[in-house]
């Protein structure tokens, strides 16, 4: 019973991190509808500013705020300097130009931070806690980790669905042409679009880092699981992007728990052939109405 509350509640955790990651790539996508594979060294980048405030004497709060904004700043400048001008007649332009990003951007953080592991501080305790006879694996850090997440997605859902601000981001996502007509400034908006997404990759990365080591490919396989998380709920559905993270967490941990860790990898990628095969839209996207 233990050890499959612990399962359990790994999965959870861990599937909070995916949802984090996945929420930023449903971000973008609703926002640019471009799936961002450069997301995690991004992320990476901003964990390693942190870890450098941090390091410099700070507090873990002012690194946390600090990689957050210049999340915010590099999402921005990547769209305004690089993606604007790409090609996108061709939906697989700007994706082959993510995946060179993602090359770029580990080389730049092997030469300005090394490639030796790093530790990375956690603000709350990593201590499991104690109820009645059972030790249970939830630690502070754990509960963080869940609350951050949920008001992420919280938020996310009011920008989207209650803000002219969310309107005119989805405006400009689907219809370039037609939201310029109706005075959308649609620059802005997929600059905007990109550095939020950046901001929630961001909060991934430093989830992930907390109390544990850190190395310019210490997000790689967030890649992964974080992209099948976000295929698994629907690329258009924030509150899919979490569901799918946490079916993905607990079905992995299930994995790893009684099969063995090194089947990690190839129950991800059967999960996205189900997924693909029987519903490629999403569990939680929405039915496209046609008129005819």
């Amino acid at each position: 019973m233990q050890q499959l509350l612990t399962i359990l509640i790994n999965g959870v955790t861990t599937g909070m991190i995916y949802a984090a990651f996945a929420l930023a790539l449903v971000l973008i996508w609703r926002s640019t509808r471009i799936v961002n594979f450069a997301q995690a060294p991004m992320a990476m980048i901003t964990t390693y500013v942190a870890l450098v405030v941090i390091d410099a004497g700070y507090s873990y709060w002012i690194g946390f705020g600090v990689a957050l904004l210049c999340g915010l700043l590099l999402g921005a400048l990547t769209e305004r300097l690089v993606i604007r001008f790409v090609d996108s007649s061709s939906h697989i332009n700007p994706v082959i130009l993510t995946l060179g990003l993602f090359i770029i951007i580990h080389a730049v953080a092997a030469i300005v931070f090394g490639n030796q592991f790093r530790s990375f501080p956690a603000p709350f305790g990593l201590t499991g806690q104690r109820i009645g006879d059972m030790n249970v694996a939830l630690t502070g850090y754990d509960i963080f980790k869940i609350v951050a997440v949920l008001v992420v997605l919280g938020l996310l859902i009011l920008l989207f669905r209650f803000t002219d601000l969310g309107l005119k981001m989805r405006a400009s996502a689907f219809e370039q042409e037609v939201a310029k007509l109706l005075g959308v400034r649609v620059s802005r908006m997929l600059t905007l679009g990109w550095a939020l997404a950046a901001v929630v990759g961001s909060l991934a990365g430093l989830l992930i880092a907390g109390g544990s080591l850190v190395h310019p490919g210490y997000m790689d396989s967030i890649v992964v699981f974080g992209f099948v998380a976000a295929v698994l709920g629907g690329l258009d559905s924030p509150a899919g992007a979490v569901v799918g993270g946490l079916l993905m967490g607990i079905g992995l941990s299930f994995v790893s728990g009684y099969l063995g860790q090194d089947l990690v990898s190839s129950a991800a990628l059967m999960i996205l052939i189900v997924v693909l095969l029987l519903r490629p839209s999403g569990l939680f996207a929405s039915s496209a109405a046609r008129r005819v």
